[in-house]
């Protein structure tokens, strides 16, 4: 449940976009920077907040990829799979996460310290494959410069 003060900001700024719907992804990372994801409880709040039925919340969530609508761990690995880091061989790059990680795309690792996500594209087609982990983008990845990145990272 989310506090008053925080109700009384998202509502501000539902009241002050042109429509509500315009307001729905401000409301829905404030709610998952509360909740830590977009919980079920989130998508009603927010739904009630916007004047939408959880349904529409839950197709607006699920389509952009900075809405989580699953837990996530420890820091949050998010790999290219765009065309160009296709084509810079992103798909080995993936595998070799999974197994170092031993974890399942949108999973996270036995120890919490990160989860694992694609993503359709970084901004960095030059740096062939990418990932980002926090803030911190990696380009020109191979398996043993990911190896280094994950030692680096833990």
């Amino acid at each position: 449940m989310i506090s008053e003060q925080l109700k009384k900001s998202l509502q501000q700024r539902v009241e002050t976009a042109i429509t509500p719907r315009e307001a729905a992804v401000d409301v829905m990372k404030e709610l998952q920077r509360h909740y830590g994801w977009l919980t079920d409880e989130a998508v009603g709040e927010a739904g009630e907040l916007l004047g939408l039925s959880p349904l529409q919340v839950e197709e607006l969530a699920t389509f952009y990829e900075k809405i989580y609508r699953r837990p996530v761990t420890g820091k949050l690995i998010q790999v290219c799979d765009s065309i160009s880091c296709w084509s810079g061989c992103c798909d080995g790059i993936i595998e070799h996460l999974k197994k170092r990680l031993d974890v399942e795309l949108g999973g996270s690792s036995a120890d919490g310290k990160f989860t694992l996500v694609p993503c359709c594209c970084l901004g960095r087609c030059g740096d062939a494959p990418v990932m980002v982990i926090g803030e911190t983008f990696y380009g020109n990845l191979t398996p043993e410069k990911v190896d280094q990145i994950l030692e680096k990272e833990r």
